[in-house]
């Protein structure tokens, strides 16, 4: 074992998951479901044809409910002042442009393909970035690596040349830090994106309903969104196949619909309205309007928003069944619905700030307003179960405070829930609705999340493109000048709305940023300590030896965050207990950068040249259920340990001391920063990180350690 050697060479320090950073999850040991599009057993699995054909109908409900809803919001967002029919031509053409350029080309063609193993996001490019470079800094989250990992199914060689962008990063653990913080700050967005979706899409769909009566004002729209908003997020505990079943029937009802309502709006009100496609549209448009033109990108921007979600819920499909949905389904629908729109606002320009409700011809508009209404829910829905995901990475990589996870569905692992994420989500979301009162300011601040987040998947798949697939530099600058051209000058008509709504993202942010980087800070103090303190074989050889120590029979298995050394709580133990079992177990919870670990990669043991003491990695993926619970956890290492036994005495001892007992020593650890530190690092070490830690979940509750074997030792570090 690569990890292993009597003095252990080196610790990785604050990258490790122990008992006190440990994601929970479901049944442990036994190996998780492959995602779709990836392999099985370590078989690559193709689709068929109809197969892929199922997976693009079943994404219309789960990718798309976002992106899909967008213009019950877009033209009303706009709101430009006397349009003129060349204007609304010039709108219509930055829309479809908008379409065009950003979700097909940039995420259809291009970010899909820098996949983890059929797995997107932020964290994925990080985890993807983190096993082909070497980080050094204290910040970055897991980035340990042992030669073991190179074997592992899921985890890929990059290429072997030593380019200056990859000797720099390696070299400047002040890029490393930059990095991460730039990942943790997109991870807080989407995070954020679970409050701003429900918010946006359920307030603009239920403004339709004002048509009805002259006597329904705004003010009865915000409390049927809060209730409608306070029923969405109090069914989530029930989990998404209650509330998802139906997710794909009504986004297919609801694109259809809007597909030929925009048919209809198109032949009766102005037929050549398709020449609005025309980039010179766009062009005449800002060099009649200025600055006014600029002004309204944001909202324009608005047409985007859940593009991302095609790169960030990949793991659920495949890259062809989306590039499919998208390119041969929503993409013609939406340009269609949006053309369709432009066509009746050139002739009923007044109707602009209720653009999606009037376009609805009178026949048809309360069924729309139901489907509308539904479709809105679905949009809700995916943002916020992408919240519990993103969390879960969190938890699993070790950078959010242990919260309670709960698996929702014994058929799919990725159907999770969490009480604390899911009512911050709905006071948030609640707030945004009751504060602003107006879909037009949510929308701003829903634009300012997504155009973030895309600027920052910009960039890490440059860096993808530079370190590991080695591509052309020319091609690299095709990609990532244009895309970060276009994408900055939308984040500068979006940061002008900074008054108007736009602060309420960069606030939600920095609430969880300030939670990520105080406990990412506050793990990595901790690791570091104890590297410094660990036992030497030879110390820990002289307490075992000692004639006042009692020796029982059984098995004690330590859980620590060390992947090499003798950690220094069992010094501690031993010291207060003056006992401790004839078989010892040093455990380490590695979480790995990779999506999954196989169950027959998911044990590495060792000696480590003291007699009847053992060393244990238990590793997964961030996306792996962790669990300590159960009989087969103890009976799958002692026949691990049983493999690399010197003798058929030391396997039946093992087996032996099994039948005696276990039991699990963890433990609990405070931080107190040293007088001599910073006031900074004192406030969030003492304050921050000690709040966090007396107020999340317990480690023993988080690790499923078995609450009825479990010892828990108390600590205190002066760091």
């Amino acid at each position: 074992m690569a990890a292993v050697g009597p003095d252990n060479r080196e610790v990785a320090a604050g990258t490790e998951e122990d008992v006190e950073s440990g994601s929970n999850g479901g049944s442990g040991l036994s190996g998780r479901k492959d995602s779709v599009g990836d392999s099985i057993f370590g078989k690559k699995y193709e689709f068929g044809t109809w197969q892929t054909l199922l997976l693009a109908y079943q994404s219309l409900g789960v990718v798309y409910g976002d992106i899909g809803t967008s213009p019950l919001y877009v033209m009303s967002s706009v709101n430009f002042k006397d349009a003129t029919e060349e204007d609304f031509l010039g709108i219509l053409s930055l829309i479809f442009w908008t379409l065009t350029l950003i979700p097909l080309i940039k995420y259809v063609f291009i970010v899909l393909r820098a996949d983890d193993h059929g797995e997107g996001g932020t964290f994925a490019l990080y985890s993807f970035l983190c096993r082909h470079l070497k980080f050094k800094s204290k910040l970055t989250i897991q980035d340990t690596k042992l030669q073991s990992d190179a074997s592992m199914r899921y985890y890929t060689q990059g290429s072997a040349i030593k380019s200056k962008t990859k000797s720099f990063i390696e070299g400047s653990p002040s890029f490393q830090n930059l990095l991460t913080f730039v990942v943790l700050l997109g991870t807080c967005m989407v995070i954020g994106d679970g409050a701003l979706t429900p918010a946006t899409s359920v307030l603009s769909a239920l403004v339709g309903i004002q048509s009805l009566s002259a006597k329904i004002t705004q003010s009865y729209v915000i409390v049927m969104s809060v209730v409608l908003l306070l029923a969405l997020f109090l069914f989530q505990r029930f989990g998404t196949s209650k509330v998802g079943f139906s997710f794909s029937p009504i986004m297919l009802l609801w694109f259809s619909s809007n597909l030929m309502i925009g048919i209809y709006n198109i032949c009766k009100y102005y037929p050549p309205v398709l020449k609005g496609l025309s980039p010179h549209y766009m062009i005449i448009f800002f060099a009649r309007n200025g600055m006014a033109g600029w002004a309204i990108l944001g909202a324009v921007f608005l047409c985007v928003t859940g593009g991302e979600a095609m790169f960030a819920d990949l793991g659920h499909f495949n890259k062809t069944s989306i590039q499919m949905a998208f390119s041969t389904f929503v993409y013609p629908a939406l340009v269609i619905t949006y053309a369709g729109q432009t066509g009746y606002l050139i002739k009923n320009p007044g109707d602009m700030s209720t653009a999606f409700y009037s376009t609805i011809p009178k026949a048809v508009y309360w069924p729309m307003f139901v489907i509308a209404t539904l479709s809105a829910i679905v949009a809700s829905q995916s943002m916020i179960s992408a919240s519990f995901s993103i969390v879960k990475q969190s938890l699993a990589l070790g950078c959010f405070p242990r919260v309670n996870m709960k698996h929702t569905s014994p058929k799919y692992e990725g159907q999770i829930y969490s009480p604390e994420i899911n009512y911050i989500l709905m006071v948030i979301c609640i707030a945004l609705v009751v504060g602003f009162r107006d879909g037009v300011q949510i929308g701003n601040a829903y634009g300012v999340v997504v155009i973030w987040v895309m600027i920052i998947t910009t960039c890490l798949v440059t860096l993808v493109m530079l370190v590991i697939w080695d591509v052309n530099f020319l091609l690299i600058i095709a990609f990532f000048v244009p895309f970060i051209i276009i994408e900055g000058i939308f984040m500068t008509s979006l940061l002008s709305k900074i008054l108007v709504g736009g602060w309420a993202p960069f606030a939600i942010s920095f609430f969880f940023l300030i939670i990520m980087l105080s406990w990412t800070r506050g793990r990595s103090k901790k690791t570091a300590y104890d590297a410094d303190r660990r036992l030497k074989s030879a110390e820990l050889n002289e307490m075992l030896s000692n004639s006042s120590l009692h020796r029982p029979p059984g098995i004690c298995i330590f859980c620590t965050d060390l992947v090499n050394g003798i950690p220094p709580i069992i010094r501690h133990y031993i010291q207060h207990t003056g006992s401790v079992r004839q078989i010892m177990v040093i455990v380490t919870i590695r979480t790995l950068p990779i999506k999954s670990v196989l169950p027959e990669e998911r044990f590495d043991v060792g000696q480590l040249g003291v007699d009847g003491v053992y060393r244990c990695l238990v590793q997964f993926g961030y996306k792996d259920p962790t669990s300590l619970e159960g009989d087969d956890f103890v009976a799958s290492v002692v026949a691990k340990l049983s493999e690399i036994a010197e003798s058929a005495e030391e396997a039946e001892k093992l087996r032996g001391a099994m039948e005696k007992g276990v039991v699990f020593v963890t433990g609990r650890t405070i931080l107190k920063s040293k007088e001599s530190n910073g006031w900074l690092d004192r406030f969030v070490v003492d304050k921050l990180y000690r709040f966090f830690q007396k107020n999340s979940r317990s480690a023993v509750a988080s690790l499923k350690v078995p609450p009825g074997k479990t010892l828990q030792v108390g600590m205190l570090y002066e760091i």
